[in-house]
């Protein structure tokens, strides 16, 4: 290998090195990597770069938006509700959520199917009171053994069966041809999972988990006429499963149900009194058929989708100190609406409407964007701060997200629109159709995510234009010393090391006529070797940049690097078993 090669292999050695053991944000150590492969001259600029036009960034740059519509709706609940359910526990909860992404990835793009899910189980999570970081792990394997059990599970699978019809001139393989490997293994890393995970995968809980601490609000709610939510226990409608909130109780025809039961049930009109973290007081406005208590909010100017949520602090000065919220005219005065209201850790009774306000008194406000620059400086409020990045959900656009989602993925699985053309319509129509604003579209990306699937593309080219991923393939089939078993494990053990430094694609287009090669030496058919390919190039389980779906959910469950290491390695080796094991009974050389 000449120098180019040797410094494009020492590049992603010292990239894996910082990811894994240093608290440098990954998407600055691989900037860092593809700057010095540039400015060396190993890649061009048109090549280093080549990662931020690449249409698999670019989707998962749009599918941020499409889901972004689907927050704001309230659309996320639905799917929470009626896919995800509620689990008895942690390893109920793995099989509900495998389950159903797995299926789903064997006929569609993986990434959109983690899009999805990621805020609904983040959301999931919460209500069930289940650790975050127990289940987007397992999320990305499933979706990616998905789409080992059809052709079309991933574009992978595609890539290698247009080589087995161009350069061999084999007929490809069917549909539903590869299932015979892909079932197997799904139900290998499903089984897996649920039994080692508990000991494999972090146990980190969410800040909100702490909840001494924790500033307690006092919050109204109504069961809207029509809801889905009467007639339902609270238990079955999840209003007893959110962290760090307590259901004081219930007023229900003038009369006061103190100390209710999870099984008592839920009427239309009923007012519930809320108190506990602003985070779940904040979550009781994404669920469907729950609405505010105090008719200020329907009264403010503009839609509320166009609304944020906000924190004041009432300072000494403010003139409605020393009277109630409903004397005070809150809403009149500084055109917001009090949806929530703390007092030093003191538990108050009674509705928002007539307590009285003090100094100190911390409020949790809903109000149109322009509410910080208008009265962030005023002398009526010590602190004004917006909530995070949340928004009142639209619930009556939920239907037309639903099926904005519904479109672009048919129209991807049909073939008529590419998944990045199929994801640039659905999210337009996200925001013609009012599900989400430009404003919120706008912040939707996770540019972070983004940054390292871009410069992890342009790396791996680097590993490729100076034949360094050749070199090491080659020497890796070198030691197969003639024996078609012992050869395409070790393809499968280079195709799967690739695909943890490069991509998929690159891994299986570097290995295909490697093994090719090996097969026409051994004199074998080479369909074994083809469909052994296809799942290594797969099997990225062991580090978060070998797959774009480990990616996804490397920063949104808190993930470190030697989390995916600790358990996609052990996955990866009976995986890697399980093929070796059975592709040759299958597809016999």
């Amino acid at each position: 290998m000449d120098w180019e090669a040797w410094l494009a292999l020492t590049v992603v050695v010292a990239c894996f090195g910082m990811i894994a053991f240093t608290r440098i944000s990954p998407d600055i150590i691989m900037s860092a990597g593809l700057t010095l492969l540039l400015v060396s001259g190993v890649l061009l600029p048109e090549e280093a770069l080549a990662g931020f036009a690449n249409q698999g960034m670019l989707t998962v740059a749009v599918l941020y938006i499409v889901v972004r519509g689907l927050t704001e709706t309230g659309a996320i609940a639905w799917i929470v509700q009626y896919i995800l359910g509620r689990p008895r526990d942690t390893r109920h909860a793995q099989l509900r959520l495998m389950a159903p992404a797995a299926a789903l990835s064997a006929f569609l793009n993986n990434t959109p199917v983690v899009a999805v899910f990621v805020p609904a189980v983040k959301l999931w999570a919460r209500r069930n009171k289940l650790n975050l970081s127990r289940l987007l792990i397992p999320l990305s394997y499933a979706s990616i053994v998905g789409g080992t059990c059809t052709l079309i599970g991933t574009s992978t699978n595609l890539v290698v069966n247009g080589m087995l019809v161009d350069q061999v001139g084999l007929p490809g393989l069917r549909m539903f041809d590869l299932a015979w490997i892909g079932l197997p293994i799904a139900a290998c890393v499903l089984l897996f999972v649920l039994l080692f995970s508990g000991r494999l995968l972090p146990d980190r809980e969410e800040p909100l988990a702490h909840g001494d601490s924790i500033r307690e609000y006092m919050a109204e709610m109504i069961v809207e006429p029509g809801s889905p939510l009467a007639h339902c226990s609270i238990e079955d409608a999840g209003l007893r499963a959110l962290p760090g909130l307590f259901l004081a109780e219930i007023e229900r025809d003038g009369a006061i149900l103190p100390a209710v039961g999870p099984l008592e049930q839920l009427k239309a009109g009923d007012r519930l009194i809320f108190v506990g973290a602003i985070e779940s007081v904040v979550d009781l406005h994404g669920i469907r058929g729950l609405i505010p208590a105090t008719n200020q909010v329907f009264k403010l100017e503009g839609a509320r989708k166009d609304r944020v949520f906000f924190e004041a602090v009432l300072s000494d000065t403010c003139p409605l100190v020393g009277k109630s919220v409903r004397e005070g005219r809150f809403r009149t005065r500084y055109h917001a609406a009090i949806l929530a209201l703390a007092r030093n850790g003191e538990r108050l009774r009674g509705k928002i409407g007539d307590i009285v306000l003090r100094t100190g008194d911390t409020l949790l406000l809903e109000a149109r964007p322009g509410f910080i620059d208008q009265h962030g400086r005023s002398r009526d409020f010590l602190l004004v701060s917006e909530v995070g990045n949340f928004h009142p959900p639209n619930h009556k656009g939920a239907p037309m997200a639903l099926a904005i989602v519904i479109g672009m993925v048919l129209l991807a699985a049909s073939g008529l629109l590419s998944m990045l053309e199929a994801a640039l319509v659905a999210a337009g129509l996200m925001i013609v159709s009012g599900c989400t604003s430009g404003r919120v579209a706008r912040q939707a990306p996770d540019w972070q995510v983004l940054v390292v699937i871009a410069t992890a593309f342009g790396i791996g080219a680097a590993l490729q234009k100076t034949g360094a991923a050749g070199v090491l393939a080659n020497a890796i089939i070198d030691l197969a010393g003639g024996h078609p078993w012992v050869a395409m494990a070790l393809v499968f053990a280079a195709t799967a090391l690739l695909s943890a430094v490069a991509t998929n694609n690159v891994a299986a287009v570097l290995a295909f006529p490697i093994a090719l090669s090996a097969a026409d030496h051994m004199q074998v058919d080479v369909m074994p070797f083809a469909v052994t390919i296809m799942v290594a190039a797969s099997a990225s389980f062991a580090t978060p940049i070998g797959y774009q779906t480990n990616l996804m959910v490397y920063n949104a469950g808190g993930y470190r690097f030697v989390d995916f290491v600790r358990i996609g390695l052990p996955l990866t080796l009976l995986v890697g078993l399980v093929t070796v094991g059975l592709v040759p009974l299958i597809w016999t050389f």
